[in-house]
């Protein structure tokens, strides 16, 4: 029997997730089939089925895998509070203009629901995790206030979500300039000493 190398797996794992991202933008999350993600990714069903059960953890895998991924592709160019307010900002920027995440939102409200009012999902847990150990730096150094790091990057993100999901219907008032300098605001206020 031939067996697949890891690098193989983690690639076949990406085309799916791309087929699947590309079905979401051109579909919407409810008229995704298993069936289109693997021809999308020129893989048989099974080898879906493998990674994941139905199309709703595939979704989900997508999101954090995108959520995480802007985090991880805008790093903090300084420390302290300056440098970490200056990332969530950019980071809410670049999912705010996403088009998968504008998808999401538009074509399954009931889906960002889920992860907006009902539980955290493992892109938040992800992120209140990172964040806490950048506030906790940034403690150390003074430049932000006591208090729990993790109580407070679970508000952070509270604050950068709401400003996520909800700038399309500000967006007459706050266009995209706008809502990050409110936002930074908004952080730089609530984290400052």
């Amino acid at each position: 029997m031939l067996s697949i190398s890891n690098d193989e797996s983690v690639d076949i794992a990406d085309r799916i997730l791309a087929a699947a991202a590309s079905c979401v933008r051109d579909f919407g999350v409810e008229r995704v089939t298993l069936a289109e993600i693997a021809r999308r990714a020129g893989v048989s069903r099974p080898t879906v089925y493998r990674r994941w059960a139905d199309t709703r953890t595939i979704v989900a895998a997508l999101l954090t895998d995108r959520i995480t991924g802007a985090w991880r592709a805008v790093p903090a160019r300084e420390a302290g509070r300056t440098g970490l307010v200056e990332r969530i900002v950019t980071v809410a920027r670049r999912l705010r203009d996403d088009e998968l995440i504008a998808s999401v939102l538009r074509s399954a409200p009931d889906v960002a629901m889920v992860y907006i009012t009902g539980r955290l999902g493992t892109s938040q847990q992800i992120l209140i995790d990172q964040v806490a150990d950048e506030l906790r730096a940034a403690q150390a150094d003074g430049n932000v206030r006591a208090g729990d790091v993790r109580q407070m990057s679970a508000m952070v993100l509270l604050i950068a979500q709401s400003a996520i999901q909800s700038a399309p219907i500000v967006e007459p008032i706050l266009d995209a300039d706008a809502l990050s300098a409110e936002l930074s605001h908004a952080l730089n206020g609530y984290l400052a000493p």
